[in-house]
């Protein structure tokens, strides 16, 4: 089966998102067309957001099979939710490449959507993507339109773009009025972000998974800067609503990003940096110190001080590492957790 007549399985990782998880597969589940495949990777969650997911499931009739990371499904079909324990939390593209893994052996899939548990689809979504891949059924990687949630109808993303000297990557039409802006071509874009992306069958046993030492942001990125010659698509009508970082304290209109934020942000940062264009990691450790100067004129104390540490290799201060369990700082942190 080609990519372009293949179906659609949707991977979520859900790490402390008990509040926000049941909105987001309804909307999967309401799917214009009919309900795709869905896979959600609990993170090692402690907040109950595998209980929530269970209750919710038994009271909507809706069939839920529990699975351990690695473990195939007893039964394929659409609309059935598969939840994945991880066992412990392996970070975003961790929980990515499970869903991937899973997917991945049902060869009717060919399209693998990847949705944060703090966004909702708009009804139509899975026929957008269906549409788009028509279109262009060489594509790599697909995006759409992510719009806050509050204030409604504002631009989060249309795609992203990152400069390969200072790491520093950017929200095409961010918090612009999405009436009004035009989405971007995917030739102009760098990635497409990981809050709502979908990839090929082809891009994805071509490429590989995402690489997993980030554990936090860039992940999306340096996916996409391996794509060789598949390219990146944009479908208009493929939106989603996010609430933005409610698990990892991301920034929003009305918020700076909590240390934890910074830390992984900037960590990530510096190691997409030495990875992609090393002559440019001096550059990049620059502009990091210019922004950790500028919080401090904040006397956003934290923020500054988590974002050095990051920089320089110094390892995550406490109030980090204290976020995490002792297995997931060994994943998370490498050697800075010893």
């Amino acid at each position: 089966m080609s990519d372009a007549n293949g179906s659609i399985g949707v991977i979520v990782v859900a790490f402390n998102s008990a509040d926000v998880i049941i909105e987001c597969v309804e909307s999967l589940l309401a799917q214009a067309g009919g309900a795709p495949r869905v896979v959600v990777i609990d993170n090692a969650s402690t907040d109950g957001t595998a209980a929530a997911l269970r209750g919710w499931a038994a009271d909507k009739g809706v069939v839920l099979e529990e699975l351990a990371a690695g473990a195939r499904p007893a039964a394929d079909r659409a609309g059935k939710i598969d939840l994945v324990s991880s066992g412990v939390n392996r970070g975003f593209a961790g929980g990515v490449n499970i869903g991937l893994e899973l997917l991945a052996a049902m060869p009717e899939i060919a399209h693998f959507w990847i949705i944060n548990p703090d966004a909702f689809a708009e009804p139509d979504a899975a026929r957008a993507i269906l549409a788009a891949a028509a279109r262009t059924p060489g594509y790599g990687l697909m995006g759409g339109r992510v719009l806050y949630v509050d204030p409604p109808g504002q631009v989060q993303i249309d795609g992203g773009r990152v400069n390969l000297w200072t790491g520093v990557s950017s929200n095409v039409n961010l918090r612009r009025d999405a009436s009004i802006s035009a989405p971007p071509k995917g030739e102009d874009l760098d990635f497409i972000t990981g809050a709502n992306m979908v990839a090929s069958r082809a891009f994805y046993q071509a490429v590989g998974p995402m690489r997993e030492d980030y554990f936090l942001y860039y992940e999306e990125a340096d996916w996409a800067l391996r794509r060789g010659d598949f390219p990146l698509v944009v479908a208009p009508d493929f939106i989603v609503r996010h609430y933005a970082g409610t698990a990892i304290g991301s920034p929003a209109p009305d918020r700076l990003a909590s240390p934890f934020s910074f830390w992984f942000k900037y960590r990530s940062r510096m190691l997409f940096v030495r990875r992609f264009n090393p002559l440019g990691l001096p550059v990049a450790m620059a502009y990091a110190t210019a922004k950790a100067a500028q919080l401090l004129g904040r006397r956003a104390y934290p923020q500054a001080f988590t974002l050095l540490r990051a920089v320089y290799g110094l390892g995550p201060p406490q109030s980090v590492r204290a976020r995490l369990s002792p297995e997931a700082a060994r994943i998370a942190f490498g050697r800075a957790a010893r």
